[in-house]
């Protein structure tokens, strides 16, 4: 591990005027995702700046009736409150369903949020990868790409996000509000997480003197209708292969609102609007939900060992709105596919 200077942030001000007097330097809170990086070399930070004290750890109701999540809350506080319990369980159970209890103690939204698209050539230094330097080529396109993206990728980067909570956090709708040296502003997380282009090496639109304050959820949770659903090799403790977090709001039979999210399959959340306003006033059947994911994967390209993903992304997309739809989600304590 390289050499590093260390600061810790005051405030919210004192935190943005030490990142913009400190280029390279990176904000730590929990650490679970930067401090892996910087033992593998991958991030070397010329300052780290510790922002775990800054006052960002409320749960709030805001006056339309949603909720503000500070940036500081850990993944287990969030998933264990109350009111998101009762509003938002699509997203307490994608968040059950990430990583193990430990790291969901430390981990904090905002990192949740910040962690780095990757895959394990990323971790690798003796190998090319355009995410750690640009244009230097990425090594999973001819490599072993079994885990890697089917949707939004380049042929510079075709790595997938891990976060669980960020597809939950998408289906649902929620803001990321920011401050920077400008002031603050707001952005939808379907805005928040870039594709790879020609610049896979920036994962967010987050500027590099602005700092994630908070997450705020809509007055609508769908708390009747919704499921989390994430297929992977084994039961804990793995990045999806193919993730789905799905809402519906019905009238009887007929699907008035739809929401899906895909995680494990690109560089960020996969939704599509087009696909999910086809699928207003139609019947919540196997045949009309087949033909959504049909929509949703169009674009979809398998590499030379992901091909199966786009057929396991359809299944789990239609498996997870029956689910919904039945309001039978699925279970993050047992695993079994309802």
């Amino acid at each position: 591990m390289i050499n590093f200077q260390f600061s810790r942030a005051r405030d919210v001000a004192d935190a943005i005027l030490l990142l913009t007097g400190h280029p390279g330097a990176k904000l730590i809170a929990g650490g679970t995702n930067l401090i892996d990086l910087m033992k593998e070399n991958v991030e070397q930070p010329s300052r780290l700046i510790d922002i775990s004290r800054l006052p960002l750890r409320t749960i709030e109701e805001t006056a339309d009736g949603g909720l503000r999540v500070g940036a500081l809350v850990p993944n287990s506080g969030l998933a264990y409150d109350p009111l998101i319990e009762q509003r938002y369980p699509l997203l307490a159970s994608a968040i059950l369903a990430g990583a193990s209890a430990q790291l969901r103690n430390m981990a904090s939204v905002g990192g949740n949020l910040m962690q780095r698209t990757r895959c394990a050539y990323f971790y690798d230094t003796a190998t090319p990868c355009n995410k750690r330097t640009r244009s230097s080529g990425c090594s999973a396109i001819d490599g072993l790409n079994r885990n890697h993206a089917i949707l939004g990728a380049s042929n510079s980067c075709i790595a997938t996000n891990p976060s669980d909570m960020s597809v939950a956090l998408a289906a649902l709708d929620a803001l990321v509000h920011i401050a920077g040296p400008s002031g603050e502003r707001t952005m939808a997380l379907t805005d928040f997480h870039r594709l790879p282009g020609e610049t896979p090496d920036i994962d967010t639109n987050l500027e590099a003197d602005e700092i994630i304050t908070a997450v705020e959820l809509p007055p609508r949770g769908f708390a009747s209708n919704y499921s989390y659903l994430k297929i992977r090799d084994r039961l804990s403790y793995a990045f999806a292969l193919v993730s789905v977090a799905a809402v519906l709001e019905l009238e009887g039979n007929a699907i008035s609102e739809a929401r899906v999210a895909l995680g494990g399959v690109a560089h960020k959340p996969w939704r599509s609007a087009e696909a999910e306003m086809a699928l207003r006033g139609q019947a919540a059947t196997v045949e009309h939900f087949s033909r959504f994911a049909d929509s949703l994967l169009q674009e979809a390209k398998a590499r030379s060992h992901n091909g199966f993903k786009i057929e396991l992304a359809r299944r789990a997309i239609v498996r997870t709105l029956m689910q919904a739809a039945s309001a039978t989600p699925q279970s993050q304590a047992h695993k079994k596919i309802a």
